[in-house]
């Protein structure tokens, strides 16, 4: 359940890092009349927070993936060696 929580959070805010990375500039003027000019470019930590969040998430959601692919095949060799014992005992 944690993980779907996850998985949709991430989700909900994936549109919202993406909307931050243009870069601002900011000006301001000193006492003395002099201006100083900044530029942001990249994202906030907020954005970057949640960048992160949706990476994890996607990591999440492929090692269950795997998980459950590796489980099914090992279920289907469990079955198809039992299949064989019960045959070779029925004959």
């Amino acid at each position: 359940m944690k993980k779907v929580f996850l998985l949709l959070a991430a989700c909900a805010f994936t549109t919202a890092s993406f909307a931050q990375t243009t870069p601002t500039t900011e000006v301001k003027v000193r006492d003395n009349g002099t201006v100083k000019e900044t530029t942001k470019t990249g994202k906030t930590n907020v954005g970057q927070a949640i960048d992160n969040t949706a990476d994890a998430a996607g990591n999440v959601a492929k090692k269950t993936g795997r998980k459950i692919k590796h489980g099914t095949q090992k279920l289907g060799r469990k079955v198809k060696h039992g299949t064989h014992k019960m045959e070779a005992k029925t004959e």
